[in-house]
């Protein structure tokens, strides 16, 4: 497997994304971009990249604050996180930076392209079919469904997978339910899979909930939700 930093870039800002991909594999293959959580772009989000390799995808994870910075805080990042998705042209461009960068590799089919993504990362995916970008699916893992732009009837063309923790504290009823609301009124091809006894970040075995209880690693529904994705990928990708 060949893994590399990959600088690309999103107007003035310099972006340090991590490329993965299985080298002995010839032809162009389907690419996947994956936007990580509010930490920024960790341990988390590349493996998963490299775990889509192995499955036979190219996979960019996707940087979101530029030059490649972590936070090791909860507070820092979310005040960074925030002030770049309080802005939605802003956040969408970055997600689209990274979208473009994947599309233009010479592995890569270009009209086979999906968006993964973990917390903040799921938003970045749906806010990606939200602006009608031209992927085949997005996949949101505990993302937040809010936003401040929902999607008109016939924008969104990419098929959405939404896997969620049923007992997630930070993603509340009714964002639930007006996310539903927004699918059917833009006429979406959407699917949400609610993991029962399954709170936020339970795709990240890091997450032991000492940050907080509702933060908290679950192998099942982590298991499940990935066997979810590759289903989803085998039907958008046939």
């Amino acid at each position: 497997m060949n893994t590399e930093t990959l600088d690309y870039s999103d107007a003035d800002v310099t972006l340090k994304g991590f490329l993965a991909y299985d080298d002995n594999v010839t032809g162009k293959r389907p690419g996947i971009l994956v936007m990580p959580e509010a930490f920024g772009l960790g341990k988390n989000a590349k493996n998963r990249a490299k775990m889509l390799a192995e499955l036979g995808y190219v996979a960019l994870g996707g940087d979101p604050f530029g030059d490649g910075r972590e936070f090791t805080d909860l507070q820092d990042a979310m005040k960074v996180a925030g002030a770049l998705m309080a802005d939605p042209a802003r956040f969408r461009a970055r997600a689209r930076a990274g979208l473009d960068k994947l599309a233009s590799l010479p592995q890569v089919d270009a009209t086979r392209l999906a968006v993964i993504g973990y917390c903040m990362g799921g938003t970045f995916s749906l806010e990606l079919a939200r602006d009608g970008a031209p992927l085949r699916g997005v996949v949101s893992f505990h993302g937040g469904l809010q936003t401040q732009r929902p999607a008109a009837a016939g924008q969104v063309k990419a098929k959405v997978l939404v896997c969620h923790g049923a007992d997630d504290p930070l993603i509340a009823p009714e964002h639930v339910t007006a996310f539903i609301d927004e699918m059917k009124t833009a006429q979406a091809d959407w699917e949400m899979i609610s993991y029962g006894n399954t709170v936020h970040s339970f795709t990240n075995p890091d997450a032991d909930g000492t940050i907080m209880p509702g933060i908290k690693f679950n192998a099942q529904s982590d298991a499940r939700s990935w066997r979810d994705m590759q289903n989803f990928f085998d039907e958008i990708f046939a």
